[in-house]
C-alpha cells in the first residue's frame, strides 16, 4: 500500500463530504457520536495528541497516525491539517484497513 492512495482516497472522501478538520470540531463530534475514525499527523503537538486520544479512547472511536500535517491539508484541498475525523462507516473503515497496511510495510 503506498502512501499516495490513501492520499487520494482521503481526498475523495473530502469530496464527498464525509471529512471534518480543526480540534474543536473534531472533540465536538466524537461527543456526539459522529466521527468513525480520527486521524492525527505524526506531527501534531503532543498536547493536541494526548487529548484527541484520550478522547478516541472514552468514545471508543479509532485512531490512526498518519502522514504529517503538509500531506493531511493537501490531500484534502486545503492548508496544513492535523486532525481529520471521517463521518461515514465505509470510508473509516477503507481508511483503517489501508492505513493499517501502510503502517505494516
Amino acid at each position: 500500500m503506498n502512501k499516495d492512495k490513501i492520499v487520494n482516497f482521503l481526498g475523495l472522501a473530502m469530496r464527498a463530504g464525509k471529512v471534518k478538520t480543526g480540534e474543536s470540531v473534531i472533540l465536538n463530534d466524537l461527543k456526539k457520536n459522529k466521527l468513525k475514525l480520527v486521524i492525527l499527523a505524526s506531527d501534531a503537538s503532543e498536547n493536541t495528541s494526548k487529548v484527541i486520544q484520550n478522547k478516541c479512547e472514552s468514545y471508543k472511536v479509532p485512531m490512526r497516525i498518519f502522514g504529517i500535517r503538509e500531506e493531511l491539508g493537501q490531500a484534502l484541498g486545503k492548508s496544513e491539517r492535523v486532525n481529520i475525523g471521517i463521518t461515514d462507516q465505509g470510508f473509516a473503515k477503507k481508511l483503517l484497513s489501508m492505513i493499517d497496511e501502510y503502517s505494516k510495510e
